[in-house]
């Protein structure tokens, strides 16, 4: 089994707020993340698939097959939007950057090709901090 990783970039604002919490409440779990005004990140996505190396090519999958449905089927949708308001499989969901990762891979690894699995997806928000999901 070999690994895979492409990398992609996307910007996106977001908040994180709960509207069953007062603002107050808000304020004290999320802080500055709760900002009525929003705030944006400059993401980093990592998309890790895995399978056999094809004989013909000496690929598990062409990187550029999957830069394209990278593309498509996420980065499209997110970059340079609101996560809570313009991104249809965010909507109602909070979002967080563990919420959106899980969003992510659902979205995605329906469009793999036969023989090519994810194995994982890892999401910087910042420099310093990052989620991963291994489905």
């Amino acid at each position: 089994m070999v690994y895979l990783t492409r990398v992609e970039h996307f910007n996106a604002a977001h908040k994180l707020y709960n509207p069953n919490w007062s603002k107050e409440k808000n304020e004290e779990i999320f802080e500055g993340c709760a900002n009525e005004n929003w705030h944006g990140h400059n993401f980093d996505l990592y998309v890790t698939v895995k399978g056999e190396v094809n004989p013909e090519t000496g690929f598990v999958m062409n990187l550029k097959d999957l830069s394209k449905l990278v593309k498509e089927h996420i980065i499209n949708k997110l970059d340079h939007k609101n996560l809570n308001l313009d991104v249809d499989f965010m909507q109602g969901k909070m979002a967080s950057a563990e919420v959106l990762i899980v969003e992510i891979w659902n979205h995605l690894a329906p469009w793999l090709p036969e023989g090519v699995q994810l194995h994982a997806i890892k999401l910087y928000e910042t420099h310093r901090s990052f989620v991963e999901y291994f489905g």
